[in-house]
């Protein structure tokens, strides 16, 4: 938008000084010729004034030269007197053999003081004598283009200079609007990319246009009502969970008074992971949205490898794990990239043969994103494989790779499957960086009692 307000006010800008140059230096240009038009004709008439007399005596010609050679200077218009016969005192006019020349002067002696241009260009101012002896005699200063429009360049140049000046200057107003008008779109729309990221607090300072302070007004208004929304959605949650204790309390002690041990202990198994699973939705619903949780994906990739290691060993798989050093942080919850890299290993030991190898990668992509890869060297997807939940086609649930797909794409990453006869499969999650943690933080909702 900046550069658009600044290509706007450069054309507009150019077309208003066009609109305005354009005749001032055509004014400045017919100015020019009329003031040197001007200074000639006052140049001749005080040669006429001044030869007058002394061509009203036969003897007094000398005079005359003298008079009209004074006045014939460097960078001076040349001026040249034309007797009555013809005869030319001082430097020849040019094109005075020229039938309108000819004209001009014969015109000129009639007693009429006159501008003249001729076709060749330049001006001739013509101003008889009166008095002369032999007849009418006429002075003729004669201006050449160059001295008919002196001093145009110089006008030129300095509108020029005013034009360009005018045009930086709406520039930089422009320019400064421009950044105020960036600055502030960018500022609500870092803003809305907090809210979409989950940090409810982040609120838009009202600044710029009257158009922008009320989007910045709608937006805060919006955050606001989305946090109420979110944490009553919460609370309703976490209260209906922590509802499900007491039936699950009641479940537990019932299976405690079965006389069979074995159901009992399986049973209450059961219910021990019946309230594991309410206390996970009492704590996941409690979680505020904006502190979204990271984990570190070597870390957890390391330790769910040496927690399958023992069955592995006992179906006689090789194992490999190659993950870097480094922390890998990734927008996922623990617990989730735990489910998803337990799905995707649970997969390997129960859809391929004993004694197939596999191995746990976890690197950083050149795109800085952080991608781990369960590669195993079994016979691969069967050709009904479908990675959609229930229809996976391999005589499971497809559940496994469902929950690893989601926990990638949860976290706009994604998800990816290579799979062969030879090579076996090779199952690809990759994560986006984890964004810094919001600098601010806002106690969680108080835990519901009963």
């Amino acid at each position: 938008m900046r550069r658009s307000l600044l290509l706007l006010t450069a054309a507009t800008t150019a077309l208003v000084l066009t609109a305005l140059l354009v005749p001032l230096t055509l004014l400045t240009r017919t100015h020019a010729a009329d003031r040197t038009t001007a200074e000639a004709t006052a140049r001749a008439q005080w040669v006429a004034h001044a030869i007058g007399p002394a061509l009203a005596t036969p003897d007094e010609r000398e005079t005359a030269e003298q008079t009209v050679e004074s006045v014939n200077t460097q960078n001076l218009p040349t001026t040249s007197l034309i007797l009555a016969d013809g005869t030319a005192i001082g430097p020849s006019p040019r094109n005075k053999q020229t039938p309108r020349i000819t004209d001009a002067i014969r015109l000129a002696r009639t007693g009429r003081a006159f501008t003249y241009e001729p076709s060749t260009g330049g001006r001739l101012v013509l101003v008889p004598v009166q008095g002369a002896a032999d007849g009418t005699a006429v002075v003729q200063v004669t201006l050449t283009e160059r001295q008919l429009y002196a001093g145009t360049m110089t006008s030129w140049l300095v509108l020029a200079g005013i034009g360009v000046g005018l045009v930086l200057i709406g520039l930089l107003l422009a320019d400064r609007l421009g950044a105020r008008l960036v600055g502030a779109t960018r500022r609500l729309a870092r803003t809305a990319d907090r809210l979409a990221a989950g940090d409810l607090t982040a609120r838009a300072t009202p600044e710029g246009p009257p158009e922008l302070r009320l989007v910045a007004g709608q937006l805060n208004h919006l955050a606001t009502r989305i946090d109420e929304l979110l944490t009553a959605e919460r609370e309703n949650a976490a209260d209906l969970a922590h509802r499900l204790r007491t039936p699950v309390a009641a479940l537990r002690l019932d299976a405690e008074t079965l006389r069979d041990t074995e159901e009992a202990n399986r049973i209450a198994l059961d219910v021990a992971a019946l309230e594991r699973s309410v206390d996970d939705v009492i704590r996941k619903a409690r979680r505020p949205l904006r502190d979204a949780p990271y984990a570190d994906l070597a870390a957890v990739a390391r330790e769910r490898a040496a927690f399958w290691m023992p069955l592995a060993e006992d179906q006689g798989r090789t194992t490999e794990t190659s993950a870097q050093d480094e922390p890998s942080p990734v927008p996922v919850p623990e617990d989730d990239l735990t489910a998803a890299i337990d799905a995707l290993i649970g997969n390997v030991l129960d859809h391929t043969p004993q004694g197939t190898p596999f191995r746990i990668t976890v690197r950083t992509t050149p795109e800085g994103n952080a991608e781990l890869t369960v590669a195993d060297e079994g016979p691969g997807l069967p050709p009904t494989y479908a990675a959609e939940r229930g229809t996976s086609g391999g005589g499971s649930t497809g559940l496994g790779l469902d929950i690893a797909r989601r926990t990638a794409e949860d976290a706009d990453g994604t998800f990816a499957i290579a799979s062969d006869a030879t090579r076996g499969t090779r199952v690809t999650l990759t994560f986006p960086k984890a964004p810094p943690r919001p600098a601010e933080t806002r106690p969680a909702p108080p835990e519901p009692t009963g």
